[in-house]
């Protein structure tokens, strides 16, 4: 049985590489979105058209031999028997009023539903009844229908308006936020794509449905959780209700199977305390909220990224003021750079000299990011991205509530930057 895990989370994580190859600056979603599967729970992919988030859903999907795939654009018109199964047309002749579910999300093992917030108002209970207990109450009042269901992947450009949606949107554990592509050899690769020749086959490694699904339902349940890691949520739940952020009893009990579930993609028995950084997806309901979030989660996981970070941000902030003063004097300039930047960039370069002393006497030739499958895993990079995406309007507070549509505008550049050129797949967008 050990095999048989060690077996299957291998697969997976030769999906994730070979995926993330293939979807550029897609190292985190990718495995993000395989973890909540492994968990049996659903994902929320937020961004903007044009971000493959359509293309990265089916190609995960077919990568797992046996699964039934059902996707499905929603709108405000949406019957619910255009999702669960239309009416047979030939039933009513013989008396009978039936449904057709074939093809349908009442067989899917995977669903991908894109505009999930666009739910019409008639298919409202039964998507929830879905999404939360794998079930369908048919339109003659039978006996509800089990789904086989082991995850929905959905997607949107906005966030929810209105309770209706609201109630669909706490029912997505995992919420992921995706831009267009910031490094540039990786824009040029995707450029290439689109006018040289086909690419060869790449290689196609798959996982049977038989075996997620024992994954799913004895594999990652078995993972144990140390005391070390039960006393880091309560930490890290203490810090975030200070900062009067706050998740339900309900959300933060579920996270703990995607803890389970990214230790066992790992290939661990056990969870550890790197495996915290899959809650920067989980904890927060404003894309505002996420940067403070990230921190806290840093703070427990890896101190010196935190600090990373906080370099980060004062190198960005001087880069705003400076493009702010374009147009100014010589004087001027030469002022604000004696009292201001200069100051800061010193304090600065003095913290970063001494993190890169303490990264060489740990082993780290720098305290560069070392190689990582995700590119925002605060466990597993040293400085990790700031949110991709950027707002058209103001960020909303980080306590409030996303009860407003916001759509994306210009992503916000990263803080990793890839040094060489990606070599170009197949396009992606969608």
């Amino acid at each position: 049985m050990a095999g048989d895990a060690d077996d299957t989370a291998g697969r997976l994580r030769a999906v994730c590489e070979e995926l993330s190859d293939r979807f550029f600056e897609r190292d985190d979603v990718v495995r993000t979105l395989v973890v909540t599967l492994l968990a049996g729970q659903h994902s929320l992919v937020l961004g903007p058209p044009g971000t493959a988030k359509s293309e990265l859903a089916r190609e995960l999907t077919g990568r797992i031999d046996g699964a039934a795939y059902w996707e499905i654009l929603l709108s405000k018109f949406t019957a619910p028997t255009r999702m669960f199964g239309p009416i047979d047309v030939a039933a009513p002749a013989r008396g009978e009023y039936r449904q057709v579910y074939d093809g349908r999300a009442t067989t899917a093992h995977v669903a991908f539903i894109d505009e999930i917030f666009k739910c019409s108002t008639a298919a409202l209970n039964e998507t929830l009844g879905y999404l939360n207990e794998r079930i369908y109450h048919p339109e003659n009042g039978g006996a509800p229908i089990h789904c086989p269901l082991i995850g929905a992947i959905t997607a949107s450009n906005e966030l929810p308006e209105g309770e209706d949606s609201a109630a669909i949107y706490d029912r997505l554990l995992v919420r992921i936020e995706v831009g267009y592509l910031e490094d540039p050899s990786n824009f040029a690769a995707l450029v290439r794509s689109a006018v040289g020749r086909p690419a060869e086959p790449a290689p196609r490694t798959t996982v049977e449905l038989a075996a997620l699904q024992q994954a799913v339902t004895e594999g990652v349940p078995a993972v144990a959780v140390p005391d070390a890691v039960v006393d880091a949520v309560v930490t890290l739940r203490a810090a975030l209700r200070r900062k009067e952020l706050s998740a339900s009893d309900r959300r933060w009990r579920q996270a703990v199977g995607l803890l389970q579930a990214s230790a066992y993609l790992d290939g661990r028995t056990a969870v550890s305390e790197t495996d915290l950084s899959v809650l920067t997806h989980v904890l927060w309901d404003s894309p505002a909220q996420r940067p403070l979030l990230e921190r806290e989660v840093l703070n427990l996981v890896n101190p010196d990224a935190r600090e990373a970070l906080d370099l980060a941000d004062v190198i960005e902030e001087l880069e705003a003021q400076l493009d702010a003063m374009a147009g100014q004097s010589r004087e001027a300039l030469s002022e604000w750079v004696i009292n201001n930047a200069h100051h800061k960039l010193a304090g600065a370069g003095k913290r970063l000299e001494r993190l890169r002393a303490e990264a060489a006497g740990a082993g780290s030739a720098s305290c560069s990011p070392p190689p990582t499958r995700s590119r925002s895993s605060a466990s597993r990079a040293t400085v990790p991205p700031r949110s991709p995406t950027s707002w058209t309007s103001r960020r909303r507070s980080s306590a409030a509530a996303p009860t407003s549509s916001v759509r994306w505008a210009r992503p916000r550049r990263s803080l990793r930057r890839s040094s060489t050129p990606r070599p170009a797949p197949a396009a992606t967008s969608s």
